[in-house]
């Protein structure tokens, strides 16, 4: 899909109008931010092809492990790095890397039962205004080393 099909205006046309909810950016004090979801723990029903494809994108943007219960009733837990969506469920795939090996398992949507946000959202709480948060703390504090460390990795 091009051009005027995905909603591209030729902007040197005499009918090109502005988007009716655009914002310019550099008119803004502060840009707003993308509002993230707490999804670990979460299950997802999968009752339609549009459910099981938007749980999929999210899981593919979660920052934890997720477990996939196949139809024939496997499960398979792993974090999730890659999908390629088709044109239908059996040509889409997710691909993930298992909790306990390193080879890449690739799994067809029409294979998926089930799907769960089974492990910790490694970047929830992550945010720049939680390490704001942090620095100030420790500011007022009166410390006088004001690095801030990541957090050890499991």
């Amino acid at each position: 899909m091009t051009g005027k099909e995905a909603g591209h205006l030729d902007h040197a046309s005499a009918q090109a109008t502005p988007h009716a909810n655009a914002v310019n950016p550099d008119a803004l004090e502060v840009a707003p931010g993308t509002a993230h979801e707490r999804l670990e723990g979460w299950i997802p029903e999968l009752a339609t092809e549009e459910e099981l494809r938007g749980a999929l994108e999210k899981a593919f943007d979660y920052r934890g492990d997720v477990t996939i219960t196949r139809k024939d009733g496997s499960t398979i837990e792993g974090y999730l790095f890659d999908r390629r969506t088709g044109a239908t469920l059996k040509d889409s795939v997710v691909r993930l890397y298992p909790k306990n090996s390193s080879e890449k398992v690739s799994i067809s949507y029409a294979e998926i039962g089930a799907l769960a946000f089974s492990g910790r959202d490694t970047a929830a709480g992550k945010s720049w205004e939680a390490w704001m948060k942090k620095y100030a703390e420790k500011k007022a504090a009166g410390e006088k080393d004001l690095s801030l460390h990541p957090e050890m990795l499991e």
